[in-house]
This record gives C-alpha cells, structure tokens and sequence, in this order.
C-alpha cells in the first residue's frame, strides 16, 4: 500500500490520515503459519515530529485464521497492533506500509493457541492429553520422584 507524502514533506498539509482495510496476499503468507489474512482494519497518521522526520502511528486490527495446536482445525485469532515507528525515507514521496504492517503482525502469531476446552477426547492408549491446570494438580509425572526422593 503506497503512501503518498508529497503534500506532507511539501510542508502542505501537517498530516497525513490513514484510514483502510487490507488484505495479505499468498507472497506473504507462504513463510508463516498464518492461513489467511484478510480485512485488517489499519487506522493512523504520518507525521513530522521536531527532528522533521516522518513518524507513522497506527492502530491495526484484525484477525488472522491459523491452526488449533491441539485439534489442527482452522481458527480466528484476533490482534489489535499499536504501531510508533520513524521513517528512514526522508526524501521520498512516497511510502510501502506494507512491509512495516507486516513484520509488526508476524510478531502477533501465537506459538500456541487453541480454544478446545475438553481434552478427554484426546487420549489413545497409555497416553493422554491434559490441560495445564490438571498437570498441575494431578498427573505431574514429578510428584512420584519427588515422593521416592524425600523417602530417602
């Protein structure tokens, strides 16, 4: 998405408004977990500041569809990105925020995420799934070493 800061390195206008909703082509997605990126709403400004360099202030939301890391089934995971950034290209009229958007929601992708709720379907045989908590409470494989170890 193309920028144009003629008006505002012309010292025409003091900002520049950004108010869009983009969509991430398949060249972005290839090299990431996301599976599709659409309708991310970004909203925000390019301004001078008193150095009289260009700075970019946004606000971009959206959702993302990746994979449930525990039954591999596609979700929405909502983000909402708050971006403060200086523009190197003083001298150029016009800026690529797409670049910028992007490395700023790569930074969003959760390493894990899911939204199943019940793990007992998720068992086979001497083997089990188990959420966070009953690992703490009752199937931490730890509590036997620590009961043989304090016998000794």
């Amino acid at each position: 998405m193309e920028i144009d800061l003629t008006s505002l390195n012309s010292n025409v206008t003091p900002v520049v408004e950004i108010d869009t909703n983009l969509s991430f082509s398949k060249q972005y997605l290839n090299n990431s977990t996301i599976k599709k990126l659409d309708n991310v709403k970004v909203k925000g400004t390019i301004k001078k500041d008193s150095n009289n360099d260009n700075i970019l202030s946004l606000l971009v939301e959206g959702s993302m569809l990746i994979e449930d890391s525990v039954n591999l089934e596609d979700i929405n995971y909502p983000f909402s990105i708050q971006i403060e950034e200086k523009i190197s290209e003083k001298n150029e009229n016009t800026i690529d925020i797409m670049d910028i958007l992007w490395q700023n929601i790569i930074l969003e992708i959760p390493l894990k995420f899911t939204n199943v709720k019940d793990y007992s379907k998720f068992q086979g045989e001497g083997w089990k799934l188990v959420s966070e908590d009953e690992l703490k409470d009752e199937y931490n494989p730890f509590n036997e070493l620590d009961s043989i170890l304090g016998e000794e």
